[in-house]
């Protein structure tokens, strides 16, 4: 029997972390343009928003890392129906960091956390270093988030 395909991705947003600056629709609108302009149509994605010390402790014990990180993705793989499961963490306090660090606004650093972690749960990887910037998992979340950014406010 061959596993039935999804029309579209099944994708869940969590904010226990607290408040998110973006709506939880929105994102999940971005999740699912992004896994489909990856042609992931059969995938089952959540994205939950956690506190800074939530994300410590997290990076703390998958990554042995000391400290917050701005996002963590744990690709789940495929499962034996052919589904493409993944769970996706965003500390919304470091997206606001990067966001003044980086002179953007905290609603589009957000959206390219999501974007990052989704792009890692499909199989991109980059570089540690400073030339993550420039890899060409960096190029494809730039070119789909400003895509869906284009189409949600209008502009060309």
């Amino acid at each position: 029997m061959t596993p039935r395909s999804r029309s579209q991705p099944v994708v869940s947003v969590a904010t226990p972390g607290g408040r998110v600056p973006v709506a939880v629709s929105k994102l999940e609108a971005l999740a699912r343009a992004v896994l489909k302009a990856e042609k992931m149509t059969d995938a089952v994605v959540s994205v939950t928003f956690v506190s800074t010390r939530a994300m410590a402790v997290l990076n703390k014990q998958h990554l042995n890392h000391a400290g917050a990180t701005d996002v963590m993705t744990f690709a789940l793989g495929v499962d034996p129906a052919g589904t493409m499961r993944a769970d996706i963490y965003i500390c919304t306090e470091v997206a606001r960091e990067q966001a003044a660090f980086h002179g953007v606004g905290v609603r589009e650093e957000v959206q390219r956390l999501v974007t990052h972690g989704l792009l890692h749960a499909c199989g991109y990887d980059h570089p540690d270093d400073d030339s993550r910037t420039t890899s060409s998992m960096w190029r494809r979340q730039e070119t789909l988030l400003k895509r869906f950014l284009n189409a949600t406010t209008g502009a060309r």
